[in-house]
């Protein structure tokens, strides 16, 4: 399936978190093409919002899909909201658990039953929604993993969207 309504929440989200030391490698995705596309417009297949306020969509292969628009204030909205959740969370993560995960994508061997998020959503707070602990943790890892080696950046980037559209999907289409 598309992964651009992932890819742009990423984005955004990294670009609206505190601590960010790797804006030259973030311009650089957009340059080619990764993030917010032009015309604030993300392109969807068909999608129309209804007049009161809800949007429709048609089942395609039994996921709705998206329309021509999903509306870039709505992504940015989230994605800054996101960005806080993962600011606070962003100190319960032990060096030692970006460091693993940065030799992971140093060696390229990184395959997904490596990723384990398991055990970090276990220190988030109980009353958040299990999906939400989950994409935020994996939007903050991705930040501290650019951090650490802006040089990931694509890399670890990719692999989260990846992540986020396989894992994630029906969740950030509800949030969004």
């Amino acid at each position: 399936g598309s992964v651009q309504m992932e890819s742009a929440l990423l984005y955004t989200f990294l670009e609206a978190s505190s601590d960010c030391k790797f804006r030259q490698q973030l311009r650089s995705l957009q340059s080619q093409g990764i993030g917010p596309l032009v015309a604030g417009r993300y392109c969807y297949d068909d999608w129309e919002l209804q007049t009161d306020g809800n949007r429709s969509g048609h089942m395609q292969n039994g996921d709705l899909a998206f329309g021509p628009e999903v509306n870039e204030e709505v992504v940015r909205i989230i994605a800054a909201q996101l960005a806080e959740i993962g600011d606070q969370f962003d100190k319960e993560i032990k060096a030692r658990v970006v460091n693993d995960l940065v030799q992971h994508f140093l060696n390229e061997n990184l395959s997904r039953e490596e990723i384990t998020l398991e055990g970090l959503v276990q220190a988030m707070p109980s009353d958040m929604e299990r999906e939400k602990a989950m994409l935020v943790l994996a939007m903050v890892l991705t930040k501290k993993i650019a951090n650490t080696v802006p040089s990931l950046l694509q890399r670890v980037f990719s692999t989260t969207v990846n992540y986020i559209n396989q894992q994630l999907h029906n969740y950030v289409v509800r949030m969004v």
